[in-house]
């Protein structure tokens, strides 16, 4: 018995028209340097962004500071006023004529090494018990309440006592500067420290971790963020203060100037140090939150 061949379907191939010929697609190389420019681009339109609407609002509030104290005499002088009877304070800062008699930034210098100063000391010993409140169940109950009175204590109050205590300026405006910026550590440290995750001690647990390491590698770490909250006000704090503090007690120092200036009715010199303890304090806190950045690796403020 014979098995019949497979018959196959036979497709027709359809020619191609003759007058459609094959194309191929050209795609333009990138020129080299466009990822700069766009980089560039995307740069200058941040900045402006950034820039152009403050400096607007200025302009606005400048204009009509100027229209309302035009042609006034006596209290706040206008913008144009100021830069009359301030120009060789705004322009030249840097002068030095002996005994208190300096230009606007070295009495802001000499502000910043004693916030610099009482800053660092706040900032060790707010840590430490920020820690210890936060670890601890017996130093939260005994010290917190503590804490939660002396800090609604305002900073000039403690001047006449750091003056009974030290008698002299220098220290106490370092204790002024201290006992300001401490309480904000303490506290945020210690909140962070209160919500750390429970994954991370068992975490820790698991690892058989020391507590010195617990403490590096677990503790700090997870804390960072609330730390450095609690240093970015701590840092105003500690620069409210030290002007405050300057104007009773005299020297050099951007509070000092503020208050000489005013005995002598220099109201347009006033106006330019405010500027410089605004930008000052401003640069301080931007220092303080990148420094913080860096270092939690952006989960910072």
């Amino acid at each position: 018995m014979s098995v019949p061949a497979p018959k196959f379907e036979t497709v027709e191939q359809v020619p191609t028209p003759p007058d459609v010929q094959p194309t191929a697609v050209v795609l333009p190389l990138p020129r080299k340097g466009n990822g700069l420019l766009r980089w560039l681009g995307e740069a200058a339109r941040q900045v402006a962004s950034a820039v152009i609407p403050p400096v607007l609002v200025l302009a606005v509030l400048l204009a009509v500071w100027e229209m309302l104290m035009a042609g006034q005499t006596g209290g706040l002088p206008a913008p144009s006023t100021i830069w009359l009877e301030s120009k060789d304070l705004i322009l030249d800062p840097f002068f030095d004529r002996g005994g208190v008699d300096k230009g606007l930034f070295w009495h802001v210098l000499t502000s910043l090494s004693r916030v610099g100063v009482g800053f660092s000391l706040a900032a060790v010993v707010g840590i430490g018990l920020g820690v210890l409140v936060g670890v601890n169940l017996w130093a939260h109950r005994g010290l917190d309440p503590i804490f939660q009175v002396l800090r609604t204590v305002p900073p000039l109050a403690w001047l006449p006592i750091s003056l009974a205590v030290f008698r002299e300026a220098q220290p106490s405006a370092l204790f002024v500067i201290f006992v300001t910026a401490i309480w904000p550590i303490v506290i945020n440290t210690a909140a962070g420290v209160r919500n750390l995750p429970a994954d991370y001690i068992n975490v820790s647990r698991v690892l058989r971790l020391s507590p010195l390491e617990f403490f590096f590698r677990i503790l700090l770490p997870a804390t960072t963020p609330h730390v450095f909250t609690g240093l970015r006000i701590g840092i105003g704090m500690s620069w409210l203060a030290i002007v405050a503090s300057e104007m009773l007690l005299g020297g050099v120092g951007v509070g000092f100037f503020i208050w000489d200036q005013y005995n002598s009715s220099r109201i347009s010199d006033i106006v330019v140090a405010l500027l410089w303890v605004g930008l000052t304090g401003y640069l301080l806190d931007r220092m303080v939150a990148l420094l913080g950045r860096l270092i939690s690796r952006g989960s910072a403020a």
